[in-house]
């Protein structure tokens, strides 16, 4: 008897603690959380060079707040680092241009960015020859 209610006094007071730790928590996540619902976002500025670690910031009324971003370095300047598009597979080399082609359709703008609905991406044809049979040597085929 005496062992349940100490086990019983014990679950209590580690309930008890655990409830009061919850509520720090959600007293210092208030504090830090702004009654504004209209926040307008700038883009990503690394802090050294084009890409890497950097911030954002951000404006609403008369509050402004900073938040850290990162902007991939292999990252397509063209479009920003906002805008996110699922691409197509390359199309076929182009004879009179040399380049090849894919399109991308918009799927995510971040932080409300401004970004175009369909992009076009170049890159230049391959000069390499692909062959189509692999592992055979040209004369072990006679």
């Amino acid at each position: 008897m005496q062992v349940r209610g100490l086990l019983l006094l014990l679950a209590l007071i580690l309930l008890t603690a655990t409830a009061e730790a919850g509520k720090n928590k959600k007293d210092k996540a208030k504090k830090s959380s702004s009654e504004c619902e209209d926040w307008r976002w700038g883009p990503c500025i690394p802090n050294s060079k084009d890409c890497g670690l950097g911030y954002r910031e951000g404006t609403c009324k008369d509050e402004t707040k900073k938040l850290k971003c990162k902007i991939p370095c292999n990252w397509k300047k063209k479009f920003g680092a906002d805008c996110k598009y699922k691409f197509e597979s390359w199309g076929g080399c182009s004879v009179q241009t040399g380049v090849k082609t894919r399109s991308g359709i918009l799927k995510k703008a971040l932080y409300n960015a401004q970004c175009e609905e369909i992009v076009y991406v170049t890159k230049p044809c391959s000069s390499k020859i692909k062959s189509k049979s692999k592992g055979q040597s040209p004369l072990l085929q006679a």
